[in-house]
């Protein structure tokens, strides 16, 4: 008996525990088609970022002015800034595009820190009939005056100001550096977050000493990277009311199904596609499907969650024990004869020689 692999997420119910996440593939409808003829449950369109929307506003705000300056009468003819039509219309279209293309969620995406005029655009994505939105804040504090506390206040600020624009479901994507992130998740639950998306990707810049220049330097995610939102998805699971998605490092179905034994409701996949290409999406699901036969699990629901903090047999495996126990066993695995090769600083390379 095939197992069944439906899931909820966002209030819908999804035939797989798979989409695709925001990245360019997501932008062209017959990737969107290929994805979902391969099992795919939905998509996240590309981000609307902040930039794009407040460079545009500006750059329109300005021929406006400079019209209204030549003669009086341009004043009646002119519309206010306020109430003008200058955002990226080709983002809305790309919406509509999407949804005239396939059947499963489209799930539009808004990438900011601020929670100024840019927001509104949450509801003309909502209009353009995206059947959820994606708020992926992406926010790298820098002031040493700024607090903890006032970082959490300026997110959960943001995703209130969204949250009271919009009717559809709302997703918040958040990075992992937080004091207490179960505490925040708990506020952004009580914001109006219909689910969490753990982690956002923080990527890191290069600097080129040539041109002694910052670079923006891109790499695809590893599977080792899926251990992080992993082990937060199964301490935050039975903590909030709000579903889970875990992306970052689902490079395969037996990862999506660790992940999903964690408590997340649904995996989010981009590096996988771009190395591999949409049809690897029904690999992952014959994957999926098969280890759950040949471990007697007749479906998704009872694999979900059970991994986690909250139902696990040993609880500590997420907190300060696994440190310990990781030493340890690295310790047992061998390892100890790279230790005893210390001599005088240098790190005897069984291959290369002394590595300094």
């Amino acid at each position: 008996m095939t197992p069944n692999l439906t899931t909820n997420y966002l209030g819908f119910e999804l035939a797989s525990p798979i989409l695709a996440s925001a990245s360019p593939i997501t932008s062209q409808p017959d990737v969107l088609k290929r994805l979902e003829a391969c099992g795919a449950a939905g998509a996240v369109l590309p981000s609307l970022f902040e930039e794009q929307v407040v460079q545009e506003e500006m750059a329109t705000h300005s021929v406006l002015e400079l019209f209204t300056d030549q003669s009086a009468e341009s004043l009646s003819y002119l519309p206010s800034f306020s109430s003008y039509n200058t955002g990226p219309d080709r983002y809305l279209r790309l919406v509509e595009e999407a949804k005239r293309a396939v059947s499963m969620p489209i799930v539009g995406s808004l990438n900011g820190a601020t929670s100024g005029g840019w927001v509104r655009y949450a509801r003309q994505i909502e209009e353009a009939g995206a059947d959820a939105l994606e708020l992926n804040i992406y926010f790298i504090p820098s002031d040493p005056f700024v607090t903890g506390r006032d970082v959490e206040r300026r997110y959960v600020s943001l995703v209130k100001a969204v949250r009271e624009s919009i009717r559809i479901p709302l997703a918040v994507k958040i990075g992992p550096q937080f004091s207490s992130l179960p505490n925040l998740a708990s506020q952004l639950d009580e914001a109006g977050a219909d689910a969490l998306v753990l982690f956002n990707r923080y990527l890191e810049p290069e600097i080129d000493l040539e041109t002694l220049s910052v670079e923006p330097h891109l790499t695809l995610s590893r599977s080792s990277e899926l251990r992080l939102s992993m082990r937060w998805i199964a301490i935050l699971y039975g903590q909030v009311e709000c579903g889970l998605a875990a992306t970052s490092g689902v490079h395969s179905g037996i990862e999506a199904l660790r992940a999903l034994s964690a408590g997340a409701n649904v995996v989010m996949v981009t590096s996988v596609l771009l190395k591999r290409g949409a049809d690897y999406v029904a690999q992952m699901i014959q994957d999926m499907s098969n280890w759950l036969s040949d471990h007697d699990y007749a479906s998704l629901d009872r694999l979900i969650g059970s991994m986690s903090r909250k139902n696990c047999p040993d609880p500590s495996g997420f907190e300060r024990a696994n440190y310990m126990k990781a030493l340890v066993s690295y310790l047992d695995e061998g390892a100890h004869k790279n230790v005893a090769d210390l001599v005088g600083g240098e790190l005897l390379d069984q291959h290369d020689g002394p590595m300094r």
